[in-house]
């Protein structure tokens, strides 16, 4: 079953002899439970189709759906709401509060949107990415790489229907990225999740299911990863 489609995506910027053409284009499906890498080189297109994927960008025709939902067919405060309860987002940067722990930089979404915490799914997510030991820590206290678990844990503990993780390793050194790449498959195993990454490194793609390769805003190639 298709959890994500996007349809003749198009994202184009300037007008006549300026034009560029972001996306051109693009057809997509993800299945429920896939984990897919997109890969391209600088400009190729790929950070704008995470940004139309998750709803953080509108195309310029075309459309997404996430989950049986048209997203830009909805207005911007129903996007924003639907974003924060089916999209769960992992950047490069991580993003986190650095006043609240761990755990507190986990459920905070879920805080916000007025959700019941499922404190034992918590947990489990936290044993699985190994932070348990951390959950007091502030961002400041942890390495890198465990503040990109924290990301991870953050995007998987509000159960959506995608996660979208924009250069998840950018910011780590090759060994570390490995191993956040490696819980984050094993976590979206686990808990049935799908994943969708963009990425430049080619041997971190080589941990998704399928590789799809895009260049000047259109997909050239896709294959099976490892």
């Amino acid at each position: 079953m298709s959890i994500l489609q996007a349809k003749n995506l198009r994202k184009i910027y300037g007008q006549g002899e300026n034009q560029v053409k972001a996306l051109d284009g693009v057809n997509l499906e993800v299945e429920k439970g896939e984990f897919v890498a997109i890969v391209g080189t600088s400009g190729s297109g790929k950070s704008t189709l995470l940004h139309m994927l998750g709803g953080l960008d509108r195309p310029t025709s075309g459309e997404v759906i996430v989950d049986g939902k048209n997203t830009f067919a909805l207005k911007d405060d129903e996007l924003t709401i639907f974003r924060r309860r089916k999209i769960g987002f992992v950047f490069q940067a991580y993003n986190l509060v650095p006043v609240l722990n761990v755990y507190e930089n986990i459920v905070l979404p879920m805080e916000l949107d007025g959700e019941k915490i499922d404190t034992a799914y918590v947990d489990e997510i936290l044993d699985t990415l190994m932070l348990s030991s951390k959950k007091e820590a502030l961002p400041n206290q942890l390495s890198g790489g465990q503040q990109q678990r924290v990301a991870i844990a953050r995007a998987l503990a509000t159960r959506p229907a995608i996660i979208l993780a924009d250069e998840p390793t950018g910011n780590l050194d090759s060994k570390t990225g490995q191993d956040v790449l490696s819980l984050l498959k094993v976590s979206a195993e686990k808990f049935t999740q799908t994943i969708v990454m963009i990425t430049h490194n080619d041997e971190i793609a080589q941990l998704a299911d399928r590789i799809v390769r895009i260049e000047d805003g259109k997909i050239v190639s896709e294959r099976e990863g490892r």
